[in-house]
């Protein structure tokens, strides 16, 4: 009985003062993380010129840090849980921090994708402890929708942030600055952790079985996918990294089911409208970044618009996720049900992203481009506030760690999955139409493949949502 009462004690509220710098510690703590994904892409012409990067290892500066990212989220979530969010939650910031900083005195490529990796693990660490600070912090309601507005626009902002922030500094400071803009940041937000609120840590043990088979079978998937871009899906290490991905992660849900201390607790599965969110994460996920994916290869292959233009051309995209995931968000969570607050957000980003399909090789961005980047980031905001809402709605915060990481994790491989597959399906477009007609009118054709199967995607996700997500049973367990 003591042990339970500790096991659920919770600090006293935060004053209210504090609630402002809280919410704004967390969401810079994951705005940095998923800026980190992307701020790199725009800056790798100039870092395989810099350190002289063979270009078969040039994805590599992408992928260590996704590959760490992905693959360790569930472990760091439980990790968080057992020896306390706040601890873990400043080991990984300073592990990001510090990685960063090396990263960018980086005089060799090896160095600068191991560096990379370590970023990897200090934002797996970091991550499930942001959000799951956010559910001990906040209670259920006004000021929780408030924060995950905030928290769902940094995630939006940050991911087409990262793709303009790239462009400018790596034009006009260097690519060093790409990284060397992560130190200040996690020196602010490690300034204001002492106004988060985390319930006592929680007296468990940690699967090892579990963790083991559930880090490297997401770690093979993401390897795996991650290598199909570049050498398809009969490539002999594709092949053998799913095939072990397919092993691991059924030992995984083998382990989970006899464990009695499984990685994700059944309390955690037990409500439907939180498995429906992951999955909706998952899938939305594989939607989101094929767009920017394929946004940015169309604007500079072939509108031939430099890094810097192509940079500035997501302003419309952030400003549409940043008012929509702040403010519009919040709003539909207090007006509507949870069901159609989600399924409106994702009818937005389906019609955003079909917008995209009347794309051509001379299309005009005032008829396109702005308008759809719009209406689709606005759609990708508010499924990033009622999404995470309602994978996080009712778990005991004691467990928020690992509900917080699933949420990431999902989003994470469903990405890396979801690109590969429409990678290549415009790519074999692209060949096709490639026999009679310009190169240009053939890319445009790949694209335009790439964004109708993600507009459907988002639709099917609606599906999902309407048959998963119901009200909150009061006596739900968590």
């Amino acid at each position: 009985m003591h042990q339970q009462e500790h096991t659920q004690a919770v600090h006293a509220p935060a004053p209210a003062r504090g609630l402002g710098v809280a919410t704004f510690v967390i969401s810079l703590a994951r705005f940095i993380v998923v800026l980190d994904g992307t701020i790199m892409i725009v800056a790798l012409p100039s870092i395989q010129s810099s350190l002289h990067i063979p270009l078969s290892d040039l994805n590599w500066v992408i992928n260590s840090y996704s590959l760490m990212f992905g693959g360790l989220m569930l472990v760091a979530g439980r990790i968080g849980d057992k020896y306390g969010r706040k601890n873990v939650f400043r080991v990984g910031l300073v592990l990001f921090g510090a990685a960063s900083l090396a990263g960018g005195l980086a005089s060799d490529g090896t160095w600068l994708i191991a560096l990379r990796a370590v970023q990897g693990i200090g934002a797996a660490l970091a991550t499930p402890g942001a959000l799951s600070l956010l559910v001990s912090t906040f209670p259920e309601g006004k000021a929780r929708a408030r924060a995950l507005g905030l928290y769902g626009a940094a995630t939006g902002l940050a991911a087409v942030t990262g793709l303009l922030a790239g462009g400018v500094l790596t034009t006009y400071a260097g690519w060093e600055w790409v990284l060397f803009v992560n130190v200040p940041i996690v020196a602010a937000v490690l300034l204001g952790v002492g106004r988060l609120v985390e319930p006592a840590p929680k007296r468990i043990s940690i699967d090892v079985p579990g963790a083991l088979a559930g880090t490297l079978g997401i770690g093979a998937l993401i390897l795996g996918v991650n290598r199909v871009g570049e050498h398809g899906w009969s490539d002999s290490v594709v092949i053998a990294c799913l095939a072990a991905a397919t092993v691991l992660l059924s030992g995984f849900v083998l382990t989970q089911r006899i464990s009695a201390a499984p990685m994700i607790p059944r309390e955690v599965l037990s409500d439907r409208g939180r498995v429906g969110a992951n999955v909706v994460t998952f899938i939305q996920s594989a939607g989101m970044f094929t767009t920017y994916f394929f946004l940015t290869l169309y604007m500079q292959e072939v509108l031939g618009y430099s890094a810097l233009r192509t940079g500035l051309m997501y302003l419309p995209f952030a400003v549409g996720t940043g008012l929509a995931a702040g403010a519009l968000g919040p709003q539909l969570l207090q007006r509507l049900s949870e069901r159609a607050a989600l399924s409106t957000g994702l009818l937005v980003a389906a019609a955003g992203t079909g917008w995209f399909c009347c794309i051509t090789p001379e299309s005009s961005i005032y008829a396109v481009l702005i308008p759809a980047s719009v209406v689709t980031g606005a759609g990708i905001g508010i499924v990033a506030t009622t999404g995470t809402s309602i994978g996080v709605r009712g778990i005991d915060s004691s467990e928020a760690g690992i509900g917080s990481a699933m949420l990431t994790a999902g989003g994470q491989v469903g990405g890396a999955l979801g690109l590969a597959v429409l990678a290549t399906v415009a790519a074999s477009t692209t060949r096709h139409v490639a026999v009679d007609h310009s190169m240009k009118d053939a890319l445009t054709s790949g694209y335009v493949a790439g964004f109708g199967i993600a507009a459907g995607l988002y639709l099917l996700c609606v599906a999902i949502t309407l048959v998963t997500v119901k009200p909150l049973n009061p006596s739900t367990p968590g």
